[in-house]
């Protein structure tokens, strides 16, 4: 066979680096690469990580913005060879005076008020200015708003909050605000334009759905139909995301998308994949109606021989997988055979959604094959990078969880190891599943190391995670060396309640946290730290269990001291307890008591004597 050797092989750009990161593996151990830059801000749990890559941002922000504020300060090239794409861009206008070609200029660097402000002054000089610069300037303006086009506020939109509750509050309030902003510049430029054309029309409705005033936009639309122009397939993109805000119900949501579609081909637009995610991202919100249709969709994209983004595939999800009454796992599957026979580059913002959303399936269906097949998936090739770190730590955390419900726990651990700090950081709730798949599995002895973890994430203050975790603890008697294990781990939670930082408040004991260290304590043979924490009992106003006070009364027996012993009798009867008899025939028979000792046990019982006649003579 012969062999042809090519004349010449390009390479990409960063063939060199890729062969040198294939030759290394992921470390397990370490934390993610934009956190080692310094170790003592190496993030703990997950606030940690966002508040540190955020912070970092925001120093980025920072920096643009003192070169793009005093550009004289950073015009000296020190670099040696100077490498132009590695330099301060020059932001300041170079064309002076009142004329097109300055106006131009500042919508090329995106000043949004100087290009504003210059217009208004062409207009005063009786100046015309062109129709292609104007609809640049609607351009500008519909993009950014009347707010300057700064990299800060790009940068906090990329960092806003992913809670869907607040989501929704901001996007009525922007929604308000827009309504009540009824003379912005972009409207009042466009009514004094001499002349407009489709682009002037397709670019203020995109717009207005971008800034949140989805009514007006449809209005103009109607303006533009009856203008007879022609809409671009980006505007009806824009209105068919637009239509939940238009429409209550949903079967007039679904008949005004295929308004817009049908208006799509009187006009001849040809759609893209965004048209039809835009569809299927209004048929999230039409319930019954977009799952029954929500197929039909599908094979239309096939029939127009459209290939789906990621986002496509997230929506159809998202529609079949998120509803109380769940679908078999046909769909799920038919997904992932789709998405495995393809390469995916990014096409619509939703792409990034659509691993987390599919985990999330996977979940609620409970099915860990599923879930091992996506995470194939979504190490395949660049596909992990569709993940940011609040995504990656959202897909992790719910494919841990389930590797707790479904797995043995042996695998569950080995994958705990594989995967924390070097994919994400686990949560509250991980660290509660990893607890209860422990006890599924009788591994309790693993606890104490699952502790230290827990303290490392600063979770050594959640109430719930502490009180599972000495429940689980305290339950049944363990070999010597795993009690003693345990009795350190009391410990640090005894001195967790203890401490109050200047941040903190004091963390309040509860009656059966108080019990699980009292026990725990008693089986180390800590006599006297469980007597310490019984009498914390009458502190909080709390009554210990007849199982604790047999505990403490056996560590007692074993340590040889009948003073605690004694002690536990005289709380029990200050309490009024019904086991005070029991207790103290316990400690007469099976502890060795001086005269002195046995007299301070019967003054214990006349004094319960005399409070019970007492309370007979006041029933009498």
């Amino acid at each position: 066979e012969e062999i042809v050797l090519p004349r010449r092989k390009t390479w990409d750009k960063l063939a060199v680096l890729q062969a040198l990161a294939s030759t290394v593996n992921r470390d397990p151990t370490a934390a993610h690469y934009m956190f080692q830059d310094d170790p003592f801000l190496m993030p703990r749990n997950t606030a940690n990580s966002r508040l540190l890559s955020l912070s970092k941002e925001s120093g980025r922000s920072a920096a643009k913005y003192i070169i793009k504020e005093f550009p004289q300060y950073f015009d000296k090239t020190t670099a040696e060879p100077n490498i132009p794409c590695l330099m301060p861009e020059s932001l300041t206008p170079q064309i002076e005076g009142v004329s097109e070609a300055a106006l131009k200029e500042r919508i090329e660097l995106r000043r949004v008020k100087a290009s504003v402000d210059l217009f208004d002054q062409l207009l005063q000089a009786g100046t015309p200015v062109s129709l292609e610069t104007t609809n640049r300037l609607l351009d500008l303006l519909c993009f950014y708003g009347d707010g300057e086009s700064a990299q800060e506020k790009q940068q906090e939109q990329k960092g806003a909050v992913e809670d869907p509750e607040v989501r929704k509050a901001c996007s009525i309030i922007s929604v308000l605000s827009s309504a009540e902003t009824e003379n912005n510049n972009a409207e009042r430029i466009f009514k004094i334009m001499p002349e407009r054309n489709a682009h002037s029309y397709c670019t203020m409705i995109r717009g207005m759905v971008k800034h949140g005033a989805p009514a007006k936009a449809y209005d103009m639309y109607t303006d533009l139909l009856n203008k007879r122009h022609k809409a671009d397939v980006h505007t009806f993109n824009a209105l068919i995301a637009a239509v939940p805000y238009l429409k209550e119900r949903f079967t007039e949501r679904w008949e005004l998308v295929k308004d817009f579609l049908n208006h799509m081909v009187q006009q001849e637009v040809q759609p893209n994949v965004l048209t039809f995610n835009a569809v299927l991202k209004t048929l999230r919100r039409c319930g019954g109606v977009g799952r029954s249709v929500s197929v039909s969709v599908i094979k239309e994209m096939d029939a127009l021989d459209i290939e789906p983004s990621l986002a496509t595939y997230d929506h159809l999800l998202y529609i079949f997988y998120r509803a109380v009454d769940l679908h078999p796992s046909a769909i799920i599957n038919e997904v992932l055979e789709e998405v495995e026979k393809r390469s995916f580059t990014p096409q619509d913002p939703d792409d990034a959604n659509f691993f987390a959303t599919a985990m999330q399936a996977c979940c609620d269906l409970k099915d860990i094959k599923l879930a091992y097949r996506l995470n194939k998936l979504m190490e395949k090739g660049d596909n992990w990078k569709f993940l940011d770190m609040d995504r990656l730590n959202a897909y992790w955390s719910k494919f841990f969880s389930l590797l707790c419900m479904m797995e043995q726990i042996d695998v569950v651990l080995k994958w705990y190891k594989e995967m924390t700090p070097s994919l994400f950081y686990p949560s509250p709730r991980n660290m509660f599943d990893l607890l209860q798949a422990l006890d599924a599995a009788n591994h309790l002895e693993v606890i104490p190391s699952v502790w230290e973890d827990i303290k490392q994430l600063g979770f050594n203050r959640k109430q719930d995670l502490l009180e599972e975790l000495l429940s689980l603890m305290s339950r049944e008697q363990h070999p010597e060396e795993t009690q003693l294990a345990f009795a350190k781990c009391a410990e640090d939670i005894k001195a967790v309640h203890e401490q109050s930082g200047r941040d903190q408040a004091l963390l309040e004991w509860t009656g059966s946290a108080l019990g699980h260290v009292v026990v725990l304590f008693s089986r180390a043979g800590r006599t006297q730290d469980a007597w310490n924490m019984m009498e914390h009992f009458q502190q909080i106003n709390r009554i210990p269990t007849d199982q604790v006070m047999d505990e403490f009364l056996n560590c007692a027996k074993q340590t040889n001291c009948p003073d605690e012993a004694i002690k536990l009798v005289k709380l029990a009867a200050s309490l009024g307890l019904p086991s005070t008899l029991k207790l103290k025939s316990r400690t007469e028979q099976e502890f060795e008591l001086s005269e002195k000792q046995k007299k301070v046990l019967e003054r214990i019982q006349l004094d319960s004597d005399s409070s019970d006649s007492d309370s007979d003579s006041d029933s009498d």
